[in-house]
């Protein structure tokens, strides 16, 4: 059996502590921050990919098909942002 209201209650518990992580972070310091985040994506894309694919029920394969999504999404805009950034800084 599967004890949905603990996987809530971590769920909602990362999301205050990430929040409250990123809201402490200096400016300076969210294009390594943003790479941070890409390489953490990149691991949710890999088990999301695993859980998409695999021989589960129709809803956690739905599930794991929107966390790729998710994910996919986080590490594209995560480098269009680096590289606008970035493109702040070069000379022209």
């Amino acid at each position: 059996m599967t004890d949905y209201g603990s996987m809530v209650f971590v769920f909602v518990l990362a999301t205050f502590i990430g929040l409250g992580v990123i809201r402490r972070v200096s400016r300076l310091l969210y294009t390594p921050l943003m790479s941070l985040t890409n390489a953490i994506s990149a691991i949710a894309v890999v088990g999301s990919i695993v859980v998409a694919g695999a021989d589960y029920p129709t809803t956690i394969r739905v599930i794991g098909a929107v966390a790729l999504f998710a994910s996919m999404t986080n590490i594209v805009s995560g480098f269009l942002i680096t590289d606008r950034m970035l493109k702040m800084f070069k000379k022209q």
